[in-house]
């Protein structure tokens, strides 16, 4: 799981540094800089998938889960002369192998460009370069390395590397989490650094996201019986993996059962959310003809109302889908990015939804950031903790606001009874104002009529 994000000179923001949650909120105005936050992870995320170990940061393309451009687009306020710093830390999953001894990894690194003049970013050989990176293990030892090398020691600065024959200058690293060929070679005892990267790339693999625009319903859905990764980034591949979760499911019902574990049908647990949140009564995807592999969902919205196919129904139930799919469908112990899942949704389907995300994050072990403008997402978070239902230590919450071109981030201080400590000016606006406002203008009227 996430537990710090630190982040210095990415698009409008010049320093961030955010303590994660088991569910983190990030609120503010458009265009304030919150979208981009999630854009940083999900740029290490493709940056690790790319298949182009040159590649020093993957800025992606139109497929890519993030479209940025080039290093100059990304770089705060395209000042090419800085560079890109940022600083990750996680806690080990109980599988991680030799780094098992302690639980937390920690990763720094800084990218930017060799030559001011380049104007192309993306490969070490257009002057993008991986310039510093540094590996923290528990606070027991730290390897760092630049231009000048590799160097790893422990807290009393022994070094735990033995340099085999005389010293030479070593390779940058590689993409921007690697080490080179060269390290493993020229140190003894170098075989657990490949420990490092694993673990760093098991991190990138369980971060999913789900942006805010989602794809129309359609009256059909047809499934080549493939298992996708998750629900895709506009929601495109949510019956797919209804369906491939509801065959899996049938599957593990034939095995034998873990003792006090029941195990829903996947279609089953989706039903019973939609129906919580007072949406539906009854969700069904099922096979147009024997023989075919052409699907059609099909809503119930009360218990005598008939079938009806869910490009006939409500536009919500729709979008909130891939929200649900998305939560049940990842592997458990993932991370979940999602940007605003509250769109289309009546405000007390979005209260709701907080309630959801609550319970997932804890009977699933997700972690799930959340990028929103729903003031009644915020408020659901504020009650379950005021109610002890969930820990303040557990939901983070921050205002996101924008003051000259340069964007900042504010705690907001969530105390045991679930208030918020420093409560931003106009944080959704000012609701006083607006009531004052209505019962001022009905006075005036009522005088003039009068």
């Amino acid at each position: 799981m996430l537990n710090r994000l630190k982040v210095n000179n990415f698009k409008a923001w010049r320093e961030v540094d955010l303590a994660l949650g088991r569910v983190t909120g990030v609120f503010g105005a458009n265009s304030a800089g919150k979208s981009s936050l999630l854009q940083f992870l999900l740029l290490l995320k493709q940056t690790k998938n790319a298949t182009d170990r040159r590649l020093v940061l993957d800025f992606g393309g139109p497929e890519n889960l993030a479209n940025l451009g080039t290093f100059s687009d990304v770089i705060h306020r395209h000042e090419e002369h800085r560079e890109i710093d940022w600083r990750l830390e996680w806690t080990l999953p109980d599988t991680t192998g030799d780094l098992s001894e302690g639980d937390t990894l920690k990763i720094e690194c800084s990218v930017g460009l060799e030559g001011r003049n380049t104007k192309r970013g993306g490969r070490k050989t257009n002057g993008l370069s991986a310039r510093r990176m540094a590996y923290e293990h528990d606070g027991t030892y730290s390897l760092q390395s630049s231009r000048r090398g590799f160097e790893l020691v422990a807290d009393g600065g022994r070094d735990l590397l033995r340099r085999q024959g005389r010293p030479w200058v070593l390779p940058p690293p590689v993409k921007t989490h690697l080490f080179p060929d060269q390290v493993k070679n020229s140190y003894q005892n170098a075989e657990f650094l490949g420990d490092f990267e694993l673990a760093y790339e098991g991190l990138m693999d369980s971060i999913y996201y789900l942006g805010p625009l989602r794809v129309y319903p359609q009256r059909q859905y047809h499934w080549s019986g493939a298992s996708p990764s998750d629900v895709g980034p506009r929601g495109e591949f949510a019956m797919d993996a209804v369906l491939a979760a509801t065959r899996d499911n049938e599957r593990r019902r034939l095995l034998p059962r873990r003792r006090g574990v029941r195990r829903k049908p996947f279609q089953e647990v989706i039903a019973y959310w939609l129906k919580k949140l007072s949406m539906i009564h009854k969700f069904d995807l099922e096979r147009i003809g024997d023989g075919t592999n052409l699907y059609r969902a099909m809503i119930s919205t009360t218990p005598r109302s008939a079938p009806t196919p869910l490009t006939d129904v409500g536009f919500g139930v729709s979008q909130v889908l891939p929200v649900l799919v998305l939560l049940y469908y990842v592997p458990e112990g993932s991370t979940v990015l999602m940007e605003q899942p509250e769109i289309h949704l009546h405000p007390a389907v979005q209260s709701g939804l907080a309630d959801v995300m609550l319970n997932v994050a804890e009977v699933r072990d997700l972690q799930i950031v959340v990028e929103s403008h729903s003031e009644h997402l915020m408020r659901r978070f504020q009650r379950r903790v005021a109610e002890e239902s969930a820990s303040s230590e557990d939901v983070k919450l921050y205002f996101v606001s924008m003051n000259r071109g340069v964007a900042h981030a504010s705690d907001l201080r969530l105390n045991e009874w679930g208030e918020i400590e420093n409560w931003p000016r106009n944080f959704f606006g000012d609701e006083m104002e607006e009531v004052s406002a209505i019962a001022r203008s009905a006075l005036h009227r009522k005088m003039r009529q009068s």
